[in-house]
């Protein structure tokens, strides 16, 4: 004859064998959403980067530009200033 004791460990292992199963699937779909999320989270950083640089790239060329005005007004009013002291003698 069957002990029930062992009818209610074998109904609660299976019990717990069927929860742990749907838990392990759970825990899959969980982890295969949260790998689509970082991948999606990867490519805006990628282009966040693209836009940034795409950016910095005008502006530095600007500064660039200024820069060399600034220097092209510094020469030109050094050669004046020496035609000025030519003129003075």
């Amino acid at each position: 004859m069957i002990d029930p004791a062992q009818t209610a460990l074998f109904i609660v292992i299976i019990v717990l064998t069927v929860l742990l199963v749907v838990l392990g699937i759970q825990v899959f779909f969980i982890l295969r959403e949260l790998r689509k999320t970082i991948d999606k989270a990867n490519k805006v950083l990628d282009d966040t980067g693209l836009i940034t640089e795409s950016v910095s790239k005008p502006i530095a060329s600007f500064s660039t530009l200024a820069m060399g005005l600034k220097t092209g007004a510094t020469i030109a009013k050094i050669f004046q200033g020496q035609k000025k002291h030519k003129k003075d003698e």
